[in-house]
């Protein structure tokens, strides 16, 4: 049986957003440790708040404080907590309706085990002990035995240097294991070649192979080798520097249809500047010592090749 291919992936990128009126000051309240909800027509105080009424798409900007206290909606046990969760030991996901609020706020309950929540127990938000105006600025919530109290009172939303935008990392932590199409790709890479699979309808050689024609659907076997060489078919010019990528900006990103394929692959463009990368340039793969797959594209120093023999592979 031959070894099954696999490999730990991570997609991750920051998401930067600015804020606007209604958002900017329930981040900004946050860091001054005050809880602020927005009020619909209909008299109802939204936490967190909402720009536009849900129901009515309204625009919101009536805001109103809500106290630090509140009582749980819902809850479920969390006994293993991932990487940068709130909480380092077993917490539990809560939905918390703040005392003055009609809708609740999800966070974490700091509890000793699951036989400490239930819906309706009473509790209270401690404060992360240096707050920067984001939804971290509270810890987490705490057991906290008080009465429900209904009072809400008008803010101006107004603070002094207040926070206009965030920045959210997202990341995704995943095992990859590849079919018997993509396996076989990965292996030819290994050797310095380049398989795709051919459609016994269509007959069109698809790179990297999926184990089936993605336009007629049928399953695939029939393996053919192409280029080396390609043709740079369109291409962008990065401007951002990536985390952990040693490549220095700007450089070239290029959808490549090698010889006898009949779908582009990606890869980057080097050995020429990046202002004379252009549609139809002829380029070929060049592979670091030891490496599994090509480092880079570089120009071949063919003639461009003619738009009509690669139209078709935009």
């Amino acid at each position: 049986m031959p070894d099954v291919l696999s490999a730990p992936l991570v997609v991750e990128f920051p998401f930067t957003r600015s804020l606007g009126p209604v958002q900017s000051a329930f981040l900004t309240g946050l860091r001054e440790r005050t809880v602020l909800g927005v009020r619909t027509g209909d008299g109802r105080v939204l936490v967190p708040p909402v720009e536009y009424d849900p129901v009515t798409a309204e625009e919101l900007r009536e805001l109103t404080e809500v106290a630090t206290t509140g009582t749980v909606t819902t809850w479920a046990w969390n006994p293993a907590p991932r990487r940068d969760q709130p909480l380092a030991t077993p917490f539990a996901w809560v939905l918390v309706r703040l005392d003055g609020a009609d809708t609740a706020l999800l966070h974490v309950l700091d509890a000793p085990g699951p036989e400490a929540v239930n819906t309706g127990m009473r509790v209270r938000i401690r404060w992360a002990p240096q707050r920067s105006g984001a939804i971290t600025d509270i810890a987490c919530f705490e057991p906290y035995e008080s009465e429900v109290t209904a009072e809400s009172t008008p803010h101006s939303g107004e603070f002094a240097d207040p926070v206009t935008g965030i920045v959210t990392p997202a990341r995704l932590d995943y095992t990859y294991t590849p079919g018997r199409a993509q396996s076989a790709y990965l292996k030819a890479l290994a050797e310095q070649r380049t398989v795709g699979e051919r459609c016994p309808s269509c007959r069109k050689v698809y790179v990297p192979p999926r184990g089936a024609c993605p336009t007629c659907g049928v399953a695939t076997a029939e393996q053919v080798e192409v280029g080396p060489r390609g043709t740079v078919t369109t291409y962008c010019i990065v401007n951002i520097k990536a985390k952990n990528l040693d490549i220095e900006v700007p450089y070239v990103y290029a959808h490549i249809a090698l010889d006898g394929a009949d779908l582009a692959l990606h890869g980057r463009i080097g050995g020429i500047p990046y202002d004379q990368v252009r549609m139809g340039l002829r380029v070929e793969p060049v592979w670091a010592e030891g490496a599994r797959h090509p480092d880079h594209y570089r120009p071949t120093g063919e003639p461009d090749a003619d738009y009509d023999a690669y139209k078709e592979l935009l």
